[in-house]
C-alpha cells in the first residue's frame, strides 16, 4: 500500500489553505482503501514539520509559547485547541514524552491544527509546498512499505 496523489493533493490543499479544494478531494475518499494512507501520511507531515520548527534544544517553555501563539490566532483555533494536549503532542516528538494516556481523538484534532499552523508559520511558497509534501510522502510511504 502506498500513498495515492489524490491523498497528497487532498492534504496539500488543507495545509495551502484551500478548505474547498480539500473538502471536494475529502468527497471522493474511501474509507477501506484511503484511511490508512491518508492518516500515514498526515502524521509523517506532522512529523517532519515538527522535525523542522523544533530540535534536542528546544525547551518545554518554547513548546507552551508555541502552543500559545498558535492559540492567540484565532478565536476558532482557541476553542478548538486544548493546550495541555496539543503541548503533550508536541512533547512526544520532540522530547519522545509519552502521550499514551491522551484521548485519541483530541490527540489527532491537536496534530491537525498544530500542523497548520506549522506550515503557515514557513509562509512557503507554491514550489515550497510542493517539496514539503514530496518529503511527507515518502516518508508515509516508508512507514506504510
Amino acid at each position: 500500500m502506498a500513498v495515492t496523489d489524490r491523498q497528497v493533493a487532498t492534504l496539500r490543499a488543507q495545509l495551502a489553505g484551500d478548505l474547498e479544494e480539500h473538502k471536494r478531494l475529502l468527497t471522493h475518499f474511501d474509507e477501506e482503501s484511503d484511511a490508512r494512507p491518508y492518516v500515514t501520511l498526515t502524521n509523517a507531515a506532522f512529523f517532519k514539520a515538527v522535525d523542522r520548527k523544533f530540535n534536542s534544544d528546544t525547551t518545554a517553555d518554547d513548546i507552551i509559547g508555541f502552543v500559545a501563539d498558535v492559540r492567540s490566532r484565532s478565536e476558532n483555533v482557541r476553542a478548538a485547541l486544548d493546550p495541555r494536549v496539543a503541548e503533550r503532542v508536541l512533547l512526544a516528538l520532540v522530547k519522545d514524552a509519552d502521550i499514551s494516556d491522551l484521548d485519541r481523538r483530541e490527540a489527532r484534532r491537536s496534530e491537525r491544527i498544530l500542523l497548520n499552523a506549522l506550515i503557515a508559520d514557513e509562509h512557503l511558497d507554491p514550489a515550497g509546498l510542493d517539496e514539503f509534501m514530496a518529503t511527507a510522502r515518502k516518508l508515509a510511504d516508508e512507514l506504510l512499505g
